[in-house]
């Protein structure tokens, strides 16, 4: 599999959105393989690791983000559950879990009950190994224009995950402390 070739089938070439998925991806994907040799006596999936992180915001398209030249009808949340269908639907199983399961350091069913978000009633938490490292990855860099492929200190993505709560952030310092 080439993510780049699936990524090409629904982004045009030249886009603000393409442009800024692929720095994003590098360098999540970068980040990811590097966290992966941490942990190389649990025997990740390195190959996995890269297609995935490439992909892992495949569906930002769908939503409505026009910072980052996404003019879908979705709320950005969405972003995951429309990655996942879209690797279902071309037969990435696997791929379309981190997909959803990525989305801030995964969402349960009850916080997107008591959140009301737009989301299937399941728990979408990063599972294997592999969903873990990519979520984890992705954690250190911004889509923003500004700051896209620049990696961000670890007190600054705690500050940001804690707005969503102390389990947020304590769960990413879990991984940072299995991946360091």
């Amino acid at each position: 599999m080439n993510p780049v070739d699936i990524i090409n089938e629904f982004y045009a070439p030249g886009s603000l959105s393409r442009e800024i998925l692929i720095v994003h991806s590098k360098a999540v994907a970068e980040k990811a393989l590097s966290v992966a040799s941490c942990v190389s006596h649990l025997n990740p999936d390195l190959s996995f690791i890269e297609e995935a992180a490439m992909l892992h915001d495949i569906g930002i398209l769908f939503t409505d983000a026009p910072s980052i030249g996404c003019k879908g009808k979705h709320r950005y949340v969405c972003h995951g559950v429309l990655g996942r269908k879209l690797m279902e639907d071309k037969g990435w199983p696997r791929h379309a879990l981190v997909c959803e399961r990525h989305v801030g350091v995964g969402l349960t069913i009850e916080e997107i009950k008591s959140r009301n978000l737009p989301l299937p009633f399941r728990d979408m938490v990063p599972v294997t190994l592999e969903e873990q490292i990519v979520c984890y990855a992705d954690k250190f860099f911004s889509k923003k224009n500004s700051s896209n492929g620049k990696e961000m200190p670890l007190d600054d993505v705690l500050k940001g995950l804690e707005k969503y709560g102390s389990d947020k952030a304590q769960r990413f310092m879990e991984w940072a402390k299995l991946f360091k």
